[in-house]
């Protein structure tokens, strides 16, 4: 148990991202972020858009976990670029222990954290920030690491043993 503790505390960072609509600025400079902060895994969730955004966000020893969004519309070559890295949404996963609900598109926000089952709900598409607490479950909306709507590039680092975190603007 002991060295468990160790493990992952030498631990994680994750970063959580959504909405980049082919920005490339805006997304090398979050990735550069990344490899500073020395993030161990990348949750994308959706809208990335474009195909040719794969090698931006497919960094060496980094874990990429992604969604697709409303406007991704070419899923098998978006597929086929990010290795298989992509799913459809909702989608339930287990990392490192803990329970993640990820969507794009808030349809099943509200049950998903009555549901008490997830440790963090993440979701998208309102390119609005959303971060809280309810009963066990973090939610998460990253707001959009594109800027366009906003004026804002946001992303979210977090730490999943502490559940703190940070909101980045770049």
């Amino acid at each position: 148990m002991e060295s468990n503790k160790k493990t992952s505390k030498h631990s994680q960072l994750w970063m959580i991202i959504s909405d980049s609509h082919d920005n490339i600025p805006k997304i090398r400079k979050f990735m550069e972020v990344a490899k500073q902060r020395e993030i161990t895994h990348v949750f994308h969730l959706g809208d990335i858009v474009s195909p040719f955004m794969a090698p931006y966000f497919l960094l060496e020893g980094v874990k990429f976990i992604g969604i697709f969004g409303n406007n991704d519309g070419e899923k098998l070559f978006l597929m086929q670029k990010f290795q298989n890295k992509l799913h459809n949404q909702p989608y339930e996963m287990e990392e490192s222990g803990f329970r993640i609900f990820l969507m794009h598109e808030p349809y099943a926000l509200i049950p998903a954290i009555k549901s008490q089952l997830y440790d963090f709900v993440f979701y998208g598409h309102t390119h609005q920030i959303d971060i809280r607490k309810e009963g066990r479950t973090l939610v998460i909306n990253p707001g959009e690491s594109c800027g366009y709507l906003t004026g804002k590039a946001t992303a979210v680092i977090l730490n999943p043993e502490t559940r703190e975190y940070e909101i980045i603007e770049v």
